[in-house]
């Protein structure tokens, strides 16, 4: 194992060190025949795919991990659409920003450069790996992508069609390494391999990130679960308050940021029937405190494991809350600092949410499910950070880069 990771590595460095003198045409060139590539072997990843589904079906994984597995010709498009709007987006490396005269003469700033080699390693969605790689290209680093063993084949199609590409623009393919492997001993070798890698970001549950996070040599950008929360305000409007829970509940089940938790004003709870309603008739399992249970009488109790779960499945639990620091304090205690969300027509009620809620994304009358790096502007984004340090929220271009100080001057010397 070790081994291997020696060849992978020095491998990725060297191809690190070529990237950072490509010029933003080539690796938006790179980008954009990977783009085509994926239209032109839908077939052989949509057949790969199937391989995978199968499998899956054979093994009986959980219906949240299958919805994340499965590609279609959509999900397909979606991937070659995500790397054409990489190649749109701005390149971040080598901007130069903050530039002061200083009163010897110098000037002082910061330029952006890549983190390096990044080593990424993932569960379930092989969209990841299209994701990932072309961030990583357009911010100048290499990558090893180790995704998990579920989507080896759907993995193997799409790297093929990314090294063809970069190759064919010219630039060292090794840029992009996929881990052609499901043995689990890869990973505590790449989460080691610091005289390679300089980060590591992993994308998977919390057993995965909390072994990653313990065993790791390697920085590590954590992109924890999502238990994310709706809480409706006094003043909020009827109306949208049931738009928005419940479209960041159904929209899609099984991802990170959608509602797994909805807090409710006691002074709300005319809005909560017709929830509750809508969200049975969705097929969606409902678990609530005692004054919820008392709304429907399919309502099953809630337990402090409730208000812990990321669900990723139809499961929603509902607390009503005496005022808005009762709300502040449940998403304090069992949030994952996701996404917390809330609505009210109160403007110091937005504002002191805004403020005092300590998650990655704090929002104000809209869908947890905005949360996500293409609503943001971000394109394609390669997770969630939860972290508090470096990059928080969704992970984009410039979260892939870091800052340098630059120096210019005409000649200073210090006296």
């Amino acid at each position: 194992m070790k081994e291997i990771m020696n060849i992978l590595g020095k491998q990725a460095r060297a191809s690190a060190a070529t990237l950072r003198m490509a010029d933003t045409n080539a690796k938006n060139n790179a980008l954009l025949l990977a783009a085509k590539r994926f239209r032109q072997d839908m077939a052989d990843i949509l057949s790969a795919s199937a391989k995978d589904m199968k499998a899956a079906d054979e093994n009986n994984l959980e219906a949240a991990l299958k919805d994340r597995l499965a590609l279609n010709e959509a999900r397909v498009e979606a991937m070659a659409e995500g790397l054409e709007q990489i190649a749109a987006l701005p390149d971040p490396v080598g901007a130069i920003s903050d530039l002061v005269y200083r009163p010897s003469g110098i000037q002082v700033g910061h330029m952006r450069v890549p983190l390096g080699v990044i080593g990424i390693i993932y569960e379930s969605r092989p969209n990841v790996t299209a994701d990932a790689a072309g961030l990583c290209l357009k911010s100048g680093n290499a990558c090893i992508l180790r995704g998990g063993s579920e989507a080896i084949h759907s993995n193997r199609a799409i790297a093929k069609c990314l090294r063809e590409a970069i190759n064919e623009a010219g630039l060292d393919e090794n840029v992009v390494q996929l881990i052609d492997s499901t043995d689990r001993a890869l990973v505590g070798a790449l989460i080691t391999a610091d005289a390679y890698v300089d980060v590591i970001i992993p994308r998977g549950g919390p057993s995965l990130i909390k072994r990653i996070s313990a065993e790791a040599k390697v920085p590590v950008i954590k992109h924890l679960d999502g238990i994310c929360h709706v809480y409706i305000d006094k003043a909020a409007d009827r109306d949208m308050a049931i738009r928005i829970a419940l479209n960041a509940k159904t929209h899609r089940y099984g991802v990170c940021n959608a509602m797994e938790t909805l807090l409710v004003h006691q002074e709300a709870m005319d809005c909560l029937p017709e929830i509750i309603n809508q969200l049975l008739d969705k097929g969606v399992e409902v678990r609530g405190c005692t004054k919820t249970q008392a709304l429907n009488v399919q309502v099953v109790a809630a337990t402090d494991e409730d208000w812990a779960t990321e669900y990723l499945a139809p499961v929603l639990s509902i607390r009503v809350v005496d005022d808005m620091m009762q709300a502040i304090s449940h998403i304090e205690k069992y949030s994952s600092a996701h996404t917390e969300t809330i609505v009210t027509a109160d403007y110091d009620a937005g504002q002191r949410f805004l403020r005092n809620v300590d998650s990655s994304s704090v929002m104000w009358n809209a869908s947890t499910r905005f949360a996500d790096g293409f609503e943001y502007g971000l394109g394609a984004e390669i997770g969630i950070s939860t972290d508090r340090l470096h990059v928080r929220g969704p992970v984009g271009l410039e979260g892939l880069t870091n800052q340098k100080w630059i120096v210019l001057g005409h000649g200073e010397i210090r006296s």
